[in-house]
């Protein structure tokens, strides 16, 4: 017997566990075995493999039962899953359906959730930022939360190398707020965004509208060719999965690419309990691993454990793994994990119409979006009442217009005759909050999911600040379209909870104070140093751009950190 639990251990034994196999976690499983570490990838969900798994990819709209609206039954089912712009019948299959993880919502929070091999990477919109030291000097110069323990400068080099592996549309614009990168040549803006692009600088100067950068091969290169992937073909059809690996996802780029080491092995339908500490050797030793389906419960060994399992789950996982030394949650000396979650403020848009340059119309589709407009104020100085500042989409197209005034043949033939209308323009907010020890996960102590873990309480909402930050956006927007000679304005201040932003963050914050974070500069645990959280759940702050860029080079900065750790015999 006890040769056979000799020969589980060994067998049960990795260089590295990777938990999550998401964006950050498929960065992860790429470094560790790419530097030759024997890797165990551990996923809570089923596996999808690319192009073999993507059973919508190539239907036409009608071959979809609904015309790619899920029916009323299934909405009712998913009150949360239904609210995600995504959830449609050609992609409902890679969400997470309420009944399948519940959470206690102590304030309304949509926890949008895809748990299978490649997470939410095969879901996400593709936008990608660089901070600047706008970002990561907030909390010091605005005062609120904590110093980050890192500057650009210090995460720059690793915004180049996984933007060059990744493929990022954009252009060079020489903004300090918003830095260059690696990037493929960017999607042109259309005649009406070119237009607003010009207005706004004629008239303010520093209000930019770029063309939004974005995780798209917009131009091949031996790079991409080597990983499987080809150009983007504009489809926009990226929530269904890209046969092509035109976007960035796990699936097509980081974990293939893995895998072909021959260095990793991926376990789907594998829920992580927790972290295994061991109190005489300080320092983790593995992870508690229910299986999905049958709950037969495993034990695997790492000399280092990277937690990637999107920021809730994270939080989850590091609250769980309780010790002696760690009885409120691995590494929580502070007493700070699960707290200062925050999240992107999307609940403004603002909608209008343009009567000129009626001599264009759109042709082809845009991948990325259209326009984005960096953030404005509070910039150089604290112009307003509140803290922060927010950055915004702008897209235009133009509309169709169909005359429906005539009954029978007359009207077939209306319909069949559409004529071009007004140019449609539109921008969405997304605001800065700002981290509060008031917005937290925590563990139920009395209810437990089906893997016997227990439930998770999620209590974050909006403050006086992101009101008066969402007051700010409606009127400089409203200003802005108006000086740009829009028409037919019209605010829209969504009532939407926070979490449908799907860019929730914090909870296990790095800062240079182990008294008051979790993390340091390295990703590493402050108290367990074989520990290191990349993915959401470690950001301080959260700035104004899409973080899912800033988790890749997190992610591959730490991974280089942690083996040469290892090869120093410090972890």
């Amino acid at each position: 017997m006890s040769n056979l639990n000799i020969d589980h251990i060994k067998n049960n034994t990795f260089d590295a566990i990777v938990i999550g196999s998401g964006i950050s976690g498929g960065w992860a499983a790429k470094e560790f075995t790419g530097k030759g570490l024997k890797t165990l990838v551990l996923e809570r969900g089923r596996d999808v493999k690319h192009i073999i798994d993507y059973p919508t990819t190539n239907k036409f709209p009608y071959e979809f039962e609904h015309r790619g609206e899920p029916v009323l039954s299934i909405k009712k089912e998913n009150p949360i899953a239904a609210r995600c712009y995504a959830f449609k019948e050609d992609s409902m299959h890679f969400f997470v359906k309420d009944k399948e993880h519940p959470y206690i919502q102590e304030k309304p929070f949509d926890w949008i959730r895809g748990y299978q091999v490649g997470g939410k990477s095969l879901l996400w919109a593709r936008q990608t930022q660089r901070w600047s030291d706008f970002d990561f000097e907030g909390p010091m110069r605005d005062d609120f939360a904590v110093d980050w323990p890192i500057r650009y400068k210090d995460i720059a080099p690793w915004y180049s190398y996984v933007e060059k592996f990744a493929g990022i549309s954009g252009n060079k614009d020489g903004l300090n707020e918003l830095p260059d990168g690696e990037f493929l040549p960017a999607y042109p803006l259309n005649a009406v965004e070119d237009y607003f692009k010009k207005s706004m600088i004629t008239k303010y100067g520093n209000r930019h509208v770029i063309s939004a950068r974005g995780a798209h091969i917009s131009k091949g290169s031996q790079t991409f060719y080597d990983q499987g992937r080809a150009q983007c073909q504009n489809r926009r059809l990226c929530q269904r999965g890209c046969p092509f690996g035109g976007y960035f996802s796990s699936n097509a780029s980081t974990l293939p690419w893995a895998q072909k080491t021959g260095k990793m092995t991926l376990k789907p339908f594998s829920v992580v309990e927790s972290v295994i500490y061991d109190d005489k050797l300080g320092k983790a030793t593995g992870v508690r691993v229910i299986d999905t389906n049958t709950k037969e419960v495993t034990e695997y060994y790492a000399k280092v454990i990277f937690v990637n399992a999107a920021a809730i789950n994270t939080n989850l996982i590091l609250l769980n793994s309780k010790s002696s030394r760690f009885p409120n949650g691995l590494g929580n000396d502070s007493e700070v994990l699960g707290k200062y979650v925050a999240f992107h403020n999307y609940s403004a848009r603002i909608s209008a119409e343009y009567d000129g340059l009626k001599q264009f119309t759109t042709d082809g589709r845009n991948p990325v979006g259209g326009g984005y407009i960096p953030r404005f104020r509070n910039l150089m100085k604290q112009e307003t009442d509140f803290k922060r500042g927010y950055a915004a989409g702008f897209s235009a197209y133009r509309s169709t217009d169909n005359d429906t005034s005539g009954i029978g043949e007359e009207l077939k033939t209306q319909l069949q005759s559409k004529k071009l209308g007004p140019w449609r323009v539109g921008s969405h907010m997304m605001g800065e909050t700002i981290p509060k020890e008031s917005n937290f996960v925590a563990l139920d102590t009395q209810r437990k999911d089906d893997w016997g873990i227990p439930l998770l309480k999620i209590s974050i909402d909006y403050d006086e600040n992101d009101a008066k930050m969402k007051k700010d956006y409606i009127e400089q927007l409203t200003e802005m379209f108006t000086e740009a000679g829009f028409k037919n304005i019209r605010p829209n201040r969504a009532s939407q909870a926070p979490g449908l932003d799907i860019h929730e963050m914090g909870g296990a914050r790095m800062g240079n104070d182990a008294r008051t974070s979790i993390l340091n500069k390295w990703n590493q645990i402050h108290a367990c140093k074989n520990v290191f959280v990349t993915d959401g759940a470690c950001m301080t702050s959260t700035s104004t751009q899409n973080p899912s860029l800033s988790y890749m080079a997190f992610t591959a900065r730490a991974v280089d950190y942690a083996v040469n750790a290892m090869k120093r015999g410090e972890l």
